[in-house]
């Protein structure tokens, strides 16, 4: 379309909506945005839920379905009536302030640089719902739904936002200059961390670790995790929040990082086992995928090479260190690839910005030793805030009916036990 014609149709839209006029907004921003907000909401449901429902036994697949379904629910409800503000309004060094409950203060002609800020509100809701989500992995087939409500409402509310605002609100950590691109300290290490703690406080399944079952459906797994690895590109590409070089590149790596990382599980697995499996290859492309995360928007492709490699080699021993030496039931290893990966990333981006590895380059003033310093202060602190308050969190659900079902609807199953309901039916 020449530009001529846009004019055109720009004019014709101005005398059609005169509001126009006066918003600021750039419409190939605002369409890129759009789009990612759809595609990370489509990394929860259904991506998300199908990768976390083939992994677990049949029985205990419509809870899993449940919690993720829930969750989305939930969180959006309560991002709107004060997630929002808490992460995103006001100065404050460690949260935000009540100022826009219920986004009361978003209008139509708000904006948040060049694209509605009741756009960015939307895309930062979908991190808000799949970052509790990621969580159900390390809990799943013994805990009770209303426990599930209970932490995750809560855990979004005294966790997640204030984090939000220390690193994307303009709070403390964004004032010594952490670079946390897409959610590697944001999304994964409180996610990674909060479900290390859950896997912990609720304990083991009653059958862990010899009696634990293979993933009932490999298909639901892979096909869950493709949906990941595309909604990804929403997730990474978006947070650019334009539509320009930067979102390229973003998406580029994210990709690359993925793809290398899934290679590298599949060789670990052939050579360990005799034979790759698809779960496996799945579970290298998250822990790519989440490692790049923090990274993805200061790296060139060599960081991304780098990236998924890194990835898929530490998470994977952290897979074997947390499940088979700590004895740990984080049942669908979150922590192993969400919380290694999105820290590894963190630390690593300190390296891998810089003009050596075709990176964009550290902020002005910051060389790798202080750019280094800074992201292992802000990882410790949001590791250590998140371990406590998910602890004292967990310790409220319990008194509201407890965290665990009991061992005979354990056996029976979460499905048929808590919501009546079965995945599948024998013929």
């Amino acid at each position: 379309m020449s530009n001529a014609v846009k004019g055109i149709m720009a004019t014709i839209g101005l005398i059609i909506w005169p509001d126009l006029a006066f918003a600021n907004v750039d419409s190939g921003d605002t369409a890129w945005i759009l789009t990612a907000t759809a595609l990370v909401l489509f990394m929860t449901l259904p991506g998300l839920a199908l990768f976390y429902a083939g992994l677990v036994q049949p029985k205990n697949i419509v809870s899993v379905l449940m919690h993720h379904f829930a969750i989305a629910c939930l969180m959006s409800v309560l991002w709107v009536v004060a997630g929002y503000s808490l992460a995103f309004s006001g100065d404050g060094a460690y949260l935000g302030d009540l100022g826009n409950l219920f986004m009361s203060a978003i209008t139509i002609d708000s904006l948040s640089g060049t694209i509605p800020e009741s756009l960015f509100g939307a895309f930062q809701m979908t991190f808000a719902v799949i970052t509790p989500a990621l969580i159900i992995g390390a809990y799943v087939e013994r805990i009770r739904f209303s426990a599930v409500l209970i932490f995750s409402g809560l855990w979004l509310l005294v966790v997640y936002a204030p984090v939000t605002h220390w690193v994307w609100g303009g709070g403390f950590m964004a004032a010594m200059g952490v670079m946390d691109f897409a959610g590697g300290i944001v999304v994964h290490a409180t996610a990674g961390t909060a479900a290390l703690v859950a896997a912990v406080v609720i304990g083991r399944r009653r059958n862990f670790p010899a009696g634990v079952q293979p993933p009932h459906s490999p298909v639901l797994t892979m096909i869950g995790a493709c949906m990941l690895w595309v909604g990804w590109f929403g997730f990474n590409g978006g947070s650019a929040l334009a539509a320009g070089q930067g979102a390229a590149m973003a998406l580029l790596v994210t990709h690359i990082s993925a793809a290398v990382a899934s290679l590298v599980w599949m060789v670990i697995e052939w050579k360990k086992f005799g034979r790759p499996s698809l779960v496996g290859i799945a579970t290298g492309m998250v822990a790519g995928l989440a490692t790049v995360t923090p990274a993805s928007g200061f790296i060139g492709v060599p960081g991304g090479i780098i990236l998924g490699l890194a990835g898929g080699y530490f998470c994977y021993v952290a897979v074997d260190v947390i499940r088979n030496r700590l004895n740990i039931d984080d049942s669908l290893d979150v922590f192993a690839v969400h919380g290694v990966g999105g820290i590894l990333g963190s630390l690593l981006v300190a390296v891998l910005a810089t003009d050596t590895f075709s990176g964009l380059g550290l902020a002005e003033g910051m060389s790798v030793a202080s750019q280094l310093s800074v992201q292992a202060i802000s990882v410790g602190i949001t590791v250590i805030w998140t371990a406590i308050a998910s602890y004292v969190i967990l310790k409220i659900a319990g008194v509201f009916g407890g965290l665990r079902v009991t061992d005979d609807e354990e056996v029976e199953g979460l499905d048929i036990a808590q919501h009546g309901e079965r995945g599948y039916h024998n013929s």
